[in-house]
C-alpha cells in the first residue's frame, strides 16, 4: 500500500460537499489514515506551496486557501499518488473526466475543491506537514 494526501479546499467545505467528496475518495478504494478540520494562517499556507511561490498565481493560492477550513488527509491505497490524481480529475474541472471529483465538485480551475499530492516524495512531505506519527494511523 501507498500513501498520498489530499486536501477539501475551502471551497468544497464551504459549499458542505466535503461529506460527498470523502465518501467519494472511501467508494473509489481510499482509506482514511487520517484526517483533520483546520484553518491554514498565511505563513502555514506560503510554506505548504513554497514550490509555487514564483508563480504569479501564489499570493492569489495563498489567499484561498486561508479564506476558510480545509480538511487535509492522509490516504492509503495500491498506486496512491497517481490513482488519487486520476480519481481528483483534471485542475480545470471543464477539462475533467465524468464523474471525478473536481468535474462533480468544484467550481472553476481556482476554487477547484481539492488538492492531490504529485508524487511520493511530495506525498511524504505533505503528510508529515500536517501529521505527526502518533497520528497516522496504520502507517
Amino acid at each position: 500500500m501507498n500513501h498520498t494526501l489530499a486536501i477539501i479546499k475551502p471551497d468544497a467545505v464551504a459549499s458542505n460537499k466535503a461529506g460527498a467528496i470523502i465518501a467519494h475518495l472511501e467508494k473509489e478504494g481510499f482509506k482514511v489514515r487520517a484526517l483533520r478540520m483546520t484553518r491554514l494562517n498565511p505563513e502555514q499556507a506560503r510554506a505548504f506551496y513554497a514550490v509555487h511561490s514564483e508563480r504569479p498565481f501564489f499570493e492569489s493560492l495563498v489567499s484561498f486557501m486561508t479564506s476558510g477550513p480545509v480538511i487535509p488527509m492522509a490516504l492509503e491505497a495500491e498506486n496512491a499518488v497517481p490513482r488519487l490524481r486520476e480519481t481528483i480529475g483534471a485542475t480545470d474541472p471543464a477539462e475533467a473526466a465524468e464523474g471525478t471529483i473536481r468535474a462533480l465538485h468544484a467550481e472553476s480551475k481556482e476554487r477547484n475543491a481539492i488538492h492531490a499530492s504529485d508524487s511520493d516524495e511530495n506525498a511524504r512531505n505533505e503528510i508529515a506537514f500536517f501529521f505527526s506519527q502518533f497520528e497516522l494511523l496504520g502507517l
